[in-house]
């Protein structure tokens, strides 16, 4: 893979930490402004919603800049917002840095993920992606715990300061790695914005964005409020959560690279065995969740299997956007955070009910049930790879 391609890499391991660490936070958050932990999980379909609305505008906005000015401007935005989150005592500052910061990293991930499929050849972008979101499970296996240990040791805003510094190297990477000038095919010209966004009319695209939508719900349903099931359910100290988050990064590492190195010739495979065993395994966890030792050996399988299946998935919105070079990033960057918003909204009002601190298990055992449902009876469709036939 290209060098340039583990840079990019680095810089979405210091985003991919800031989008993951508030589930090791969320009790610190809401004990210190005085919040409910439901209303601190706010914080997350924040961060979602500005990369749903930011991936599109910022790379229509961006789409005739040079890559590496758009990259590095997108993480120094990053790591100004997180400075701005770390000192401020007000919760509604705090939500709105978390918007900007999700504008930036919706603009970075959307560039990086179409110059990531462009650094290698067509048949390769699967593998591409995987190396890719390694950042981000990477960031799960080490950042975020991390981060959770440092929030524990020295306050939650301790964490924020850290994700701003790792911004820094990451930026200096991008400007020594990454290319200065526009690809050759930008600089020939190509496809009209317009043709590009028409794309969003065809139905195989759309399917794909939708099951990606909602395994990645089922995902951020549960990762965002694990810290309390391991705590409160499983009865453990606050230590066990940053055990717990470092056991889902490294089944999400172990899920990305497997997926990549399948995702481009047998996403077939990936998706009529990872989606039952996914199915089992939300409603298998709620059920053992007061068992120490089974809750954290599902929290690993389920990040694997979680992580296998959304990255195929959006390999597969990439392989459906080719005929938008530009914005395809963007889609998927969409479609992965239509489902981070979607599945803590919809988490936060199980914690209520009777199921408590187990409703987002079972909510995400639901949703994944609903993508299976859509799923079945297009399988061929979803596998259809690098076809361009259009659904009638």
């Amino acid at each position: 893979m290209p060098y340039p391609l583990y840079l990019l890499a680095m810089a979405v391991f210091a985003m991919g930490t800031s989008e993951f660490m508030l589930a090791g936070l969320l009790p610190d958050i809401a004990s210190d402004l005085d919040l409910t932990v439901g209303t601190a999980g706010m914080l997350t379909p924040a961060f979602a919603i500005g990369m749903i609305v930011g991936a599109p505008l910022v790379a229509a906005l961006a789409r005739n800049w040079p890559r590496r000015s758009s990259l590095l401007g997108f993480i120094l935005a990053f790591a100004a917002a997180h400075a701005v989150g770390a000192i401020t005592t007000s919760f509604p500052v705090l939500f709105a840095t978390r918007a900007v910061a999700a504008l930036a990293n919706a603009g970075f991930l959307a560039v990086a993920l179409t110059a990531a499929a462009t650094l290698v050849s067509p048949d390769k972008k699967g593998r591409a992606l995987a190396v890719l979101l390694s950042g981000t499970t990477v960031a799960t296996i080490a950042g975020v715990p991390c981060g959770s240990v440092l929030g524990t040791l020295l306050g939650w805003r301790a964490t924020f300061w850290a994700v701003a510094a790792l911004c820094l190297p990451a930026a200096l990477g991008i400007l020594k790695g990454i290319p200065a000038g526009r690809v050759k095919e930008e600089a020939t010209g190509g496809p009209t914005l317009r043709t590009e966004l028409a794309q969003l009319k065809r139905p195989r695209l759309m399917l794909v964005m939708l099951l990606g939508a909602l395994v990645n719900s089922a995902t951020f349903a549960s990762f965002t409020f694990l810290a309390p099931v391991v705590t409160g359910t499983a009865g453990l100290t606050e230590v066990w959560i940053s055990v717990a988050l470092v056991l889902f990064g490294a089944g999400s590492f172990v899920g990305v690279t497997v997926a990549g190195r399948l995702s481009d010739q047998r996403p077939a495979l990936v998706l009529a065995v990872g989606g039952p065993l996914l199915l089992i395994g939300w409603p298998a966890l709620a059920m053992l969740a007061d068992e120490p030792v089974a809750l954290l050996a599902l929290v690993f399988f389920q990040g694997a299997l979680s992580f296998a299946l959304g990255s195929t998935l959006i390999t597969r919105v990439l392989y459906e956007a080719a005929r938008a070079p530009t914005m395809a990033g963007s889609y998927a960057t969409a479609a992965l955070n239509v489902g981070a918003t979607v599945g803590p909204l919809a988490a936060a009002t199980t914690l209520s009910t009777a199921a408590g601190n187990l409703g987002p298990l079972w909510a995400s055992g639901l949703m994944v049930a609903v993508a299976l449902l859509i799923a079945f009876p297009l399988r061929t469709v979803i596998a259809a790879g690098q076809s361009t036939e259009v659904l009638q």
